[in-house]
């Protein structure tokens, strides 16, 4: 079984998550969002445009639009992997939102995953990736990556799995305010 960023991402939101959707298979219909829409148009269009820019005051020396990276845990959809000057990669992600002076959690773990698929992948190392808040200007933000951020992501996807696989119950997550918004409030015993 391989993993998404989205799956650990619900699963950190909530390990319950995991269990109301990919054991009892009771979807949670994100398609009907208007940010998800507009982010698959924005990834859509971002494909089209400035194909051949290179974001040399970065040090990217190539890039790779569009890459399905996957291995044997996680799979995914990187907007670009960049080559570097100094021989490692990055991957590169743009943001349908605007950038508020904060870096959500989120957002860093999706990248955290990338690199793991990019250094399995391409057998380069990775020690940063990029976001870029579209609704900003295309501000584009530098995220530091450790061994430890993807030792963290590894260790979540073998929770996912064991959920999963062992049609395993967890617990709730300690943060009930995110209980008021769920997708799944009403049908989960606290």
């Amino acid at each position: 079984m391989s993993i998404t960023p989205s799956h650990i991402i619900e699963y950190l939101f909530c390990p319950r998550y995991t269990y109301f959707e990919y054991v009892l298979c009771i979807p949670q219909f994100e398609e009907k969002y208007y940010k998800v829409i507009k982010g698959r148009e924005l990834h859509s269009d971002r494909l089209k445009i400035n194909r051949d820019y290179l974001r040399q005051r970065i040090g990217v020396t190539e890039k790779y639009l569009d890459q399905y990276l996957t291995n044997e845990n996680l799979r995914g959809q990187v907007d670009e992997v960049l080559l570097l000057s100094d021989g490692t990669m990055a991957p590169l992600d743009y943001k349908f939102a605007e950038y508020k002076e904060k870096l959500f959690e989120t957002y860093k773990t999706q990248l955290y995953c990338y690199a793991i698929l990019i250094e399995s992948n391409y057998g380069k190392e990775v020690c940063k990736g990029f976001l870029v808040y579209t609704r900003s200007r295309n501000k584009l933000l530098e995220v530091n990556i450790t061994d430890s951020d993807k030792r963290f992501v590894n260790d979540c996807t073998k929770e996912i799995v064991s959920i999963i696989n062992d049609n395993y119950f967890p617990k709730a997550t300690k943060y009930k305010l995110r209980c008021v918004n769920c997708t799944y409030r009403n049908i989960c015993v606290k």
